[in-house]
């Protein structure tokens, strides 16, 4: 976008915006966002385009690229947030400033049109938030190539990346009356973000024998970067330490206790920031009631439940391993999915499974689905003990602002300097991505198996849930999922059709995570006065390139790693075993191939699954009338049960050993230095958590491109082993169970 003939930069600032009253309704946001504005100042500069993308296409790459990895690392926006503050100063300092005329046109550009400025940080941000979030679509073309080992035409594969992202955007900008401009829906995660841009725009001293926020950054990300060649290419094994199963090399009681990746986990550990924020983000930017919540869950499940239920051999527990993402027959043997698939349909073979067996979870794996059910009820009635009241409140004040047309000191400055996003632009987007969205399902010999009316269906369930989600998000910052209830409906509906189950999951629930990530976004922008369309263009841009390097990196490596996700055959010290992958593809047999009927009723072994969603539902109720009764007592009202039942909810696909690892690192940060350090605290805890981040990213991608393309994967002695040494730990302990390296219990 050029700026020089903007309109959207033609006012300028008068007295009366320095007067302008806060009177926005939450106290909050009035502590928090300033209130003045200076329409004049450049937003979508040619310092956003190249920072802002160039952000936008490394964390997308980075992160695809660790996905498939043991050890997956997932780098948020804020390392690109911290990253881009000196880089575009520096771009201030050095570019030159001359208009530069564009052939044919009246317009002209600068590359430097004066210093770096808040607003083109938050739009370099925006860029980087879509670099970072992920594309869901991306799991099912992994699943197809990798693991049914099916041919998919790379056409309709990239249709489906571009159009479950898209999609949700179409109808966003319905809601933006609702979720954007009334001052009640206020989004609390984004006053965070607010506080952080004031903070990094401070003008910072250097005080005597200290660092600059720079200089403690530069040598974090050195440090870490030197520090990954150990655990990345050396001694993988480093990443996993569980030393008892060193001690009873011949136990499988033991191992199952004590294996951090297979097993329990009692007294593993990692020696590797990837093992630590792997799975469950940075632990330095969770905040400590969250990192409790999650580790209470943690343990009362890990550690008191499933133990119970496996040596009580509860759903023939015993038969198969513990700890596990795989599915299993009745013999304890990984279940051949080839005998009960019809090769030439891709669909459910009645005859084929009445012939061989039922399905089987490890317990572990199976109780993971009943906690899911407990999760999605308890985050229903957990709002609704809490939030309701003011849920209710602020839905029926913003439904009476929409009709006087009231706004607070944002809305009204927003409106007064800068144009907004005419309606047209969604209506198009929203026409456009469903047409493509149909001929992706319907067009090139039907490969993703959803019909029509299943895609109706899910826009359908997307489009209804926005709204009440939307509400939910922005005024209490949780978000009830739509994962489990998308796969179930079309479980039942559609069974036996793998590739429309997760087809059908992607777009009713990732078009709703879309329409408000990008509403919460437009707040974002809203609250740091930042022009509407140069938002609208950062978030479509940043969402398409996005897209298209997550699936440009995911089809690259599917093509070119020999076995990716098949670590039974992987070379030794090889990272490529898709931890993450696999319990998709095992959840589309679950949903979609042998489907809920046969799995969650009397049809198959898990019926007593449903019983936890009664469970999650009356799990908030204890809480709340605690909290009713003892009022004074302020940490009963932290005891969070969604984010409690949530907690284990990473499992299996994170370890133990991730899980202790993290919460040891986030006790120690957010909770002893934090209340001990408080300003060391606040300077530094998020530029070291973007800088451990982005060492290892960076030496993982030097790592693979020198060395591990070219097959050399380091010194072959014991520590190579991307395992931590429990090879018995997998073992099933019924009798009369054969499993290739076990013993016959």
């Amino acid at each position: 976008m050029l700026q020089s003939m903007s309109p959207e930069n033609s006012q300028t600032r008068t007295k009366g915006d320095m007067e302008e009253a806060n009177d926005n309704p939450i106290e909050e946001v009035r502590l928090t966002v300033p209130i003045t504005d200076d329409p004049t100042i450049p937003a979508l500069t040619f310092r956003t385009w190249v920072l802002g993308l160039t952000s936008c296409c490394l964390l997308a790459f980075v992160n695809q690229f660790f996905g498939y990895r043991q050890n997956q690392l997932y780098l948020t926006s804020i390392s690109a947030q911290i990253l881009v503050l000196p880089i575009g100063k520096l771009m201030a300092a050095t570019l030159p400033s001359k208009p530069i005329p564009v052939p044919l046109t009246p317009w002209s550009f600068s590359l430097n049109p004066g210093p770096f400025n808040l607003k083109e940080h938050v739009l370099i941000t925006i860029f980087a938030g879509c670099g970072s979030s992920g594309v869901y679509a991306v799991g099912i073309i992994t699943i197809v190539k990798a693991f049914y080992k099916r041919s998919l035409h790379v056409v309709p594969a990239m249709m489906l990346v571009q159009t479950t992202q898209l999609l949700g955007y179409g109808w966003a900008g319905l809601f933006r009356k609702y979720l954007v401009d009334s001052p009640y829906m206020w989004w609390p995660a984004n006053l965070v973000q607010v506080s952080l841009f004031g903070a990094l725009h401070e003008e910072e001293k250097r005080t005597k024998g200290g660092l600059t926020r720079l200089q403690f950054f530069l040598i974090v990300f050195i440090s870490s970067f030197a520090y990954y060649v150990v655990p990345g290419y050396l001694f993988p094994s480093i990443s996993a330490l569980s030393f008892v199963c060193w001690i009873w090399k011949d136990s499988v009681t033991a191992q199952k206790l004590g294996s951090g990746l297979q097993g329990l986990g009692m007294g593993s550990f990692g020696l590797d920031w990837a093992t630590v924020a792997g799975f469950l983000g940075s632990p330095l930017a969770t905040p400590f009631f969250a990192i409790a919540n999650i580790l209470v869950g943690f343990f009362l499940f890990l550690y008191i439940l499933i133990p119970i239920a496996y040596w009580c051999n509860a759903f023939e527990a015993q038969r198969f391993p513990l700890f596990s993402s795989h599915t299993f027959d009745y013999d304890g043997q990984t279940y051949n999915i080839s005998r009960i698939l019809n090769e030439k349909e891709f669909s459910f073979d009645r005859e084929g499974y009445d012939n061989y067996s039922r399905l089987y979870l490890s317990v572990l794996f199976a109780f993971m689905y009943g906690l899911g059910f407990a999760t999605l009820m308890a985050s229903i009635s957990h709002v609704a003990l809490f939030e309701g009241k003011t849920i209710w409140q602020m839905w029926r004040k913003t439904t009476a602002a929409v009709k006087q047309q009231f706004g607070d000191v944002h809305t009204r400055l927003m409106k007064k300097n800068y144009e907004a996003v005419p309606q047209w632009w969604f209506h198009a987007i929203l026409i456009l991505t469903f047409a493509l969205s149909l001929f992706t399902c319907e067009g090139f010999d039907k490969q993703f198996q959803l019909p029509w009316w299943g895609l109706l269906l899910a826009c359908a369930m997307a489009f209804f849930f926005t709204l009440p989600v939307g509400v939910i998000q922005a005024t209490t910052n949780l978000q009830p999922g739509l994962n489990i209830i998308t796969e179930m409906v079309i479980g039942y509906m559609y069974p036996g059709k793998p590739l429309a189950n997760v087809a059908f999951k992607t777009y009713g629930y990732i078009s709703m995570v879309q329409a408000l990530g990008f509403l919460g976004d437009f707040k974002l922008g809203h609250y740091m006065k930042v022009p509407p369309k140069s938002m609208f263009v950062v978030q479509l841009v940043g969402t398409i390139v996005a897209s298209t390097v997550y699936f440009g990196t995911a089809w690259w490596l599917l093509t070119s790693v020999e076995h990716i996700c098949n670590p039974s055959l992987l070379p030794e010290g090889s990272p490529w075993t898709c931890p993450g992958d696999d319990v998709f593809y095992n959840a589309s047999i679950i949903w979609g191939v042998v489907g809920p009927l046969r799995m969650f009723t009397n049809y198959g072994n898990y019926p007593q699954m449903n019983w936890f969603f009664l469970i999650g539902f009356l799990a908030p109720f204890p809480v709340w009338l605690l909290s009713r009764k003892f009022p004074e007592k302020k940490w009963i009202k932290n005891i969070h049960m969604p984010l409690l039942l949530a907690g284990p909810g990473s499992l299996p696909s994170a370890k133990a050993v991730n899980y202790l690892s993290w919460g040891a690192v986030g006790i120690f940060f957010n909770y002893y230095v934090y209340r001990r350090f408080k300003g060391w605290w606040a300077r530094h805890t998020y530029i070291l958590s973007a800088a451990l981040d982005a060492g290892v990213a960076f030496m993982g991608v030097f790592l693979y491109f020198t060395l591990q393309s070219q097959d050399i994967f380091g010194p072959d002695w014991w520590g190579l082993a991307a395992t931590d040494h429990c090879p018995l730990a997998k073992c099933p302990i019924a009798p009369g169970i054969k499993v290739q390296g076990c013993p016959l219990a």
